[in-house]
């Protein structure tokens, strides 16, 4: 289970957050899929916790018709999901030219999965329970990837 974390938070945190043109930069948006609510309620704290602004859905259905799906700068998603899995939720999005990076966890790690998962992009692929320095570590990579779609270090 994920524990919580310092408040100050890891220095890209920090920095994506700061004042911006003598604005407030607004805190990235970040959307949870899973159908255990105690993983939805732990993640969504942690990441608030870190400045984050997190929403929890108990479904991919549930997700996709909400207003969140066109804020969402990143998505973690359980694999294995009643309804619509996580991979199907993937699916969905690269089909409807949704640029979601998406994060994906599951506590039943199959190779065949998470090698149809990241050949179809995903950022991450990880296994419960989440080690939150690599779910940050991750998220990290997400969101500088939204923002320089060549990816991080790439020429802008």
């Amino acid at each position: 289970m994920l524990h919580e974390a310092t408040p100050s938070g890891p220095a890209f945190v920090r920095s994506g957050l700061e004042k911006k043109s003598g604005r407030v930069a607004e805190a990235p948006v970040i959307s949870i899929i899973d159908d255990d609510a105690s993983v939805r309620t732990a993640t969504a704290r942690l990441l608030r916790s870190l400045g984050f602004s997190a929403h929890a859905f108990a479904s991919a259905k549930e997700f996709l018709s909400s207003p969140r799906l066109s804020e969402t700068s990143c998505v973690i998603a359980d694999v294995q999901m009643p309804g619509m899995a996580g991979v199907e939720l993937q699916e969905y999005l690269v089909a409807h030219d949704h640029g979601t990076p998406i994060i994906f966890m599951t506590a039943f790690p199959q190779d065949r999965i998470r090698e149809r998962a990241m050949k179809a992009g995903a950022v991450c692929f990880l296994s419960k329970p989440l080690d939150e320095a690599r779910l940050l570590e991750c998220l990290e990579w997400a969101l500088m990837t939204r923002q320089n779609p060549a990816g991080p270090g790439a020429s802008e």
